[in-house]
């Protein structure tokens, strides 16, 4: 357990973003039993004349103004830094050494206004938390010299084009200057050992409560009223980057008596794809988050049809927990990722496994198999994760400071 100790995260997400957050998550837990600031990433020059007229930069330009604070009380224990300085916008420079250099200069930036925070809010001793920030987060061990510096990993970015033109070189020197590694997967934690003794797999939290329903309490939306049983359902966005259109048609042309049922924004190659063509395929579109559970609830077998490429391959779903908590069968890719799932997961490498699987999981489903998968997700908390955070932490740095 780390307590009563002063933790500085940086994020590549700020606070005020839409979607659901790990690291926001895990700053909440970390300020149940430290003093947390939060610092949002910095307002590049590009952003800010592209989106000058957006609410968020205009908020941001407010506080570079002095005409609003940059430092914002968002609980107890927990305080949201909108640094005020803008940095360069330098993804598009090609020539390494020029990017080097402007980089530092962006890193400098922000450390300047780090170091303001932290003196205002009489922050000492601090740990640092970077969440992936790999460019602006390169110098911040030297610049700002914290106690401890932790560096995490919950996405493969380096393959991800905006990060992979300067992070394949940049990454693995930030993974070996941090003090510890903590991994959201396994396949990560192996990536970042290569680079640093201490590299861990952490796992992944899940906010479980929003998905029980022991009480019976969740409804089912009325839009499953005309659809036919079994439903094999998927929520979340339908993006051709992470999920293979060819396997949810295949499923849909072998099993024309099957309904598949998906839930969440579409990308424009989902939007032209042969899917909305297939009369058992059903598109209910984008829901608000609270509704998610009510229609994992209609569905008969969950899915995670991902395709597998460097993006995916590590990545920890989180809509698996999910479906888990509801008690749901859930049929999913086999990934490096998924190892942990599978005892309480089908998981099939090829289109004909998930046809298979699909009916097994039908044949098999019970009461018993049920409240097994809600124990297992139920053991994925936030609360959880945040515990094994502090125990990677403390154990592979051996600071009893942090004890």
């Amino acid at each position: 357990m780390i307590k009563g100790k002063d933790i500085v995260i940086l994020s590549i997400q700020p606070w005020d973003i839409e979607i659901g957050s790990n690291c926001k998550n895990i700053a909440l837990e970390f300020a149940k039993e430290n003093r947390v600031l939060y610092v949002n990433p910095p307002m590049d020059r590009i952003t800010r004349l592209k989106q000058k007229n957006s609410e968020k930069i205009q908020k941001r330009i407010r506080i570079a103004k002095g005409q609003e604070t940059d430092i914002v009380n968002i609980g107890d224990n927990l305080w949201n830094l909108y640094p005020k300085d803008t940095i360069e916008s330098i993804n598009w420079i090609n020539s390494q050494s020029i990017f080097n250099a402007l980089n530092k200069r962006n890193s400098k930036i922000l450390s300047k206004n780090i170091a303001s925070a932290i003196e205002r809010l009489g922050f000492s001793d601090f740990l640092l938390f970077n969440d992936s920030s790999m460019f602006l987060g390169l110098h911040l061990k030297e610049l700002l010299e914290p106690q401890l510096y932790t560096y995490y990993i919950r996405d493969y970015l380096v393959k991800v084009p905006y990060w992979k033109k300067h992070g394949e070189r940049i990454e693995p020197k930030l993974i070996a200057k941090a003090d510890v590694v903590l991994n959201n997967s396994t396949l990560y934690a192996e990536y970042g050992s290569q680079f640093n003794k201490n590299s861990i797999m952490v796992g992944q939290g899940c906010d479980i409560e929003m998905f029980t329903d022991e009480e019976n309490q969740i409804k089912v939306p009325e839009e499953f009223n005309n659809i036919p049983s079994p439903v094999i359902g998927y929520v979340g966005s339908l993006t051709t980057l992470r999920l293979d259109i060819d396997l949810l048609v295949h499923i849909a042309k072998q099993k024309p008596e099957w309904s598949v049922v998906l839930v969440g924004p579409e990308d424009e190659k989902f939007k032209n794809c042969d899917l909305h063509q297939m009369p058992n395929v059903y598109f209910l579109g984008s829901k608000d988050t609270n509704e998610l559970p009510s229609y994992i609830k209609g569905f008969d077998i969950c899915t995670n049809p991902q395709i597998v490429n460097d993006i995916t391959i590590g990545n920890y779903p989180r809509k698996i927990d999910e479906y888990l908590a509801m008690g749901k069968p859930v049929v999913a890719t086999d990934t490096k990722a998924m190892e942990m799932f599978n005892q309480h997961v089908y998981l099939g490498k090829t289109k004909e496994d998930y046809v298979k699987l699909i009916e097994l999981a039908l044949e098999e489903h019970s009461n018993s198999k049920s409240n097994q998968r809600i124990a297992f997700a139920k053991s994925h908390t936030w609360e959880n994760n945040v515990k094994d955070i502090y125990n990677a932490i403390t154990t592979s740095t051996q600071k009893l400071l942090w004890n």
